[in-house]
C-alpha cells in the first residue's frame, strides 16, 4: 500500500492477501464472494434524523443490519483494527482522527486489506467510537456499493435475483419498527395536545380566587379560598400570587390604623379577626414567601408541574409544602437551585 502525499485528501487504500497454503481450491475467492454479497445487499435509506443540526442520515446500525444477512449467507466476515489514532482537545470537544484497517475474509481464507480514515468530535469520551462507526459505514458503502434507496432494488431491467426470504423478513421487521416508533411519537404529541387543551379549559373555568382572596374578611376565610385553589389544580405561580395577597394583608394589619367608620358589625368583626393575630400573620407571610421561592426554584430545576414539586417535597420531608416549615421550604429551595445550576453547568 502507498501513503498519500501530505496535504492530499485521505482515501481508501486496498491490498490483496492470497489464500493460505492448503486452502480448498474449489472454495470461492474473496472477489467472487464480495460480488455475491453485493447482489444480495439490501437498500438503506436516510431513516435517522439529527435533531440538533436538523438533517437526515443513514445510521451505522441500519447499514450493519442490511449487510449481516448477505455476509452470513456467503461466508464473508470483516476483521477491524486501528492502524493509526490521533486525538486532541479542540475547545470543549475532543477531536479524533483514525485510520481503520479492515481485513475482508472469504471462505478460502484469502482477504482484501483496506485502510479507511475516520474522524469525529465529541464533548465526552465517545469521539473514537464515532470515528470507528463512520469509517465502517463508508467501507460498507464503497466496497459493496450498498443501495441507498428503495428504487435501487426495484429497477425493472435488473438481472439480479430477488432477495431471499430471510432478507425480506429483516427488511419488513425494520419497517415495522420504524412505523411503531412513528406511531409512538404521534401518540405522545396527541397526548400533549390534549393536556394543553385541558389546561386551557381549566384556566377558563377556574374562579377568580385572587379577587375573592382580596375581599376575605378573615385569615380563616382566606385559607379556605387558597385550599379551594389548590384543589382546583391552580399552578404554583398562581398560588404564589395568592400568598402575596396574604402577605400584603398581614403587613397592612401590623401598621397603625387611622380613624375609620364601620357601618356593619360583621365587617368590623371580620376585619378585627384578620388584624388580631400579628404574630400568626407574620409567620404566614414568611411561609408564603418561602413557598413561592421553593416553587420558583422547582421550575428552574425542571419541575414545571406543581404536583411534581409537591411530590418531590413530600418524598423528602414526608409532608406537603403547605404544611411545612419555612426552614424546610428554604432547604428544599437551596437543593433545587443547586440541581438547576449543576444541570446548566
Amino acid at each position: 500500500m502507498t501513503t498519500p502525499a501530505p496535504g492530499t485528501a485521505p482515501h481508501i487504500q486496498t491490498a490483496y492477501l492470497p489464500a493460505p497454503e492448503g486452502a480448498p481450491t474449489d472454495a470461492p475467492r474473496v472477489f467472487a464472494v464480495v460480488a455475491a454479497v453485493m447482489r444480495d445487499a439490501m437498500p438503506v435509506g436516510k431513516n435517522q434524523r439529527n435533531t440538533q443540526q436538523n438533517y437526515q442520515f443513514r445510521g451505522i446500525d441500519d447499514v450493519m443490519s442490511a449487510m449481516a444477512g448477505p455476509m452470513r449467507t456467503h461466508g464473508l466476515f470483516i476483521l477491524p483494527s486501528i492502524a493509526e489514532h490521533q486525538q486532541a482537545r479542540d475547545g470543549k470537544m475532543t477531536r479524533t482522527v483514525i485510520t481503520m484497517r479492515y481485513r475482508i475474509y472469504g471462505p478460502a481464507g484469502d482477504c482484501l486489506l483496506a485502510d479507511v480514515p475516520g474522524e469525529a468530535f465529541d464533548f465526552a469520551d465517545k469521539a473514537t467510537n464515532k470515528a470507528q462507526s463512520a469509517a465502517l459505514k463508508y467501507l460498507l458503502f464503497t466496497l459493496f456499493m450498498l443501495p441507498v434507496d428503495g428504487r435501487s432494488i426495484d429497477d425493472g431491467d435488473r438481472q439480479t435475483p430477488e432477495p431471499p426470504a430471510e432478507h425480506r423478513a429483516e427488511r419488513a421487521q425494520r419497517q415495522q419498527q420504524r412505523q411503531q416508533r412513528r406511531g409512538g411519537q404521534q401518540r405522545q404529541q396527541g397526548g400533549q395536545q390534549r393536556r394543553d387543551t385541558r389546561a386551557e379549559q381549566d384556566q377558563q373555568q377556574r374562579p377568580d380566587y385572587l379577587a375573592v382572596a382580596r375581599n376575605a374578611n378573615s385569615r380563616e376565610e382566606f385559607d379556605k379560598i387558597r385550599a379551594a385553589a389548590v384543589q382546583a389544580g391552580a399552578p404554583a405561580d398562581y398560588l404564589a400570587q395568592l400568598d402575596a395577597v396574604a402577605a400584603e394583608r398581614a403587613k397592612a394589619a401590623q401598621q397603625p390604623a387611622g380613624p375609620r367608620v364601620v357601618d356593619e358589625v360583621t365587617d368590623a368583626a371580620g376585619e378585627a379577626s384578620w388584624q388580631g393575630e400579628p404574630a400568626k400573620q407574620e409567620a404566614a407571610a414568611e411561609h408564603a414567601a418561602a413557598l413561592g421561592e421553593m416553587y420558583d426554584a422547582a421550575q428552574a430545576a425542571g419541575l414545571t408541574d406543581q404536583r411534581e414539586a409537591d411530590e418531590a417535597f413530600g418524598a423528602r420531608f414526608q409532608t406537603s409544602p403547605q404544611q411545612a416549615t419555612p426552614e424546610q421550604l428554604r432547604e428544599m429551595r437551596d437543593d433545587l437551585l443547586d440541581a438547576a445550576n449543576g444541570a446548566a453547568a
